[in-house]
């Protein structure tokens, strides 16, 4: 909390432009994907930078060239989907629980973004969900989906991979790309101001071909491996 409050007093002078940019974007019939990601895109490492965070990026070089992926990171927190904001430079939409649609300041980003929201508790509105992401990814989307479900709450140990969360990659016959992220927690859950390094790692990414012949479960499984292998590797 004293960080977000500290991010908060650092861009106060900003937060009116911003919210007016950001309401205004929210007409994604007037701006494309590009230019409402790019808004969010440019705020970040300003936000971040305030907040004494620093973040180290490996492996950009390991996304696929062609847009229409998904990625798979590890979840600690509210401050992940900033890392990746700040290092992503194309375009992602997110996945969405459906406990947050309502909040301000987020229900206008999940329109920005025209993030998939999914009540995990329905079964036939997370299908459609899935259909949706499908659709989208082979249109040439690329998604974002914490495959855990929630964050962990045990730092840089993750939690089991859903199998589920990898149906849209495989009904879409797209590239999995696993994302490590290590520390990430320590930015809001430490209750502290203190300087912080996460670490971002864009892993090799898993094609159509790697992982045809493969479970969800096993493909769920065979992701985690990989982050907590990098988690292990890197971790200090």
């Amino acid at each position: 909390m004293k960080r977000i409050i500290l991010m908060f007093i650092r861009s106060f002078f900003n937060l009116p432009l911003w919210l007016y940019r950001l309401f205004k974007l929210c007409n994604i019939e007037k701006y494309d994907a590009n230019t409402r990601y790019q808004f969010m895109h440019s705020i970040a490492p300003i936000v971040i930078k305030r907040g004494r965070i620093k973040i180290e990026c490996f492996g950009l070089e390991n996304l696929p060239k062609e847009n229409g992926y998904v990625m798979f990171p590890n979840h600690q927190g509210l401050f992940d989907a900033l890392t990746l904001l700040q290092t992503h430079e194309r375009p992602f939409v997110t996945v969405m629980k459906k406990e947050v649609k309502d909040i301000f300041l987020l229900k206008q980003i999940i329109c920005l973004f025209q993030a998939e929201i999914i009540d995990r508790e329905d079964i036939r509105q997370s299908m459609k969900v899935i259909m949706n992401m499908t659709r989208r990814v082979k249109a040439g989307e690329n998604f974002l989906i914490f495959a855990e479900g929630t964050r962990s709450k045990n730092g840089n140990i993750l939690l089991p991979f859903k199998g589920g969360s990898f149906k849209s990659a495989m009904n879409a016959k797209c590239p999995i790309v696993p994302i490590a992220l290590i520390d990430s927690y320590k930015v809001f859950d430490t209750n502290s101001t203190k300087k912080v390094t996460v670490q971002i790692h864009y892993l090799k990414p898993l094609y159509y071909d790697d992982y045809k012949d493969l479970k969800s479960t096993e493909i769920a499984a065979l992701v985690s491996s990989m982050i907590e292998e990098t988690i292990l590797a890197y971790h200090k």
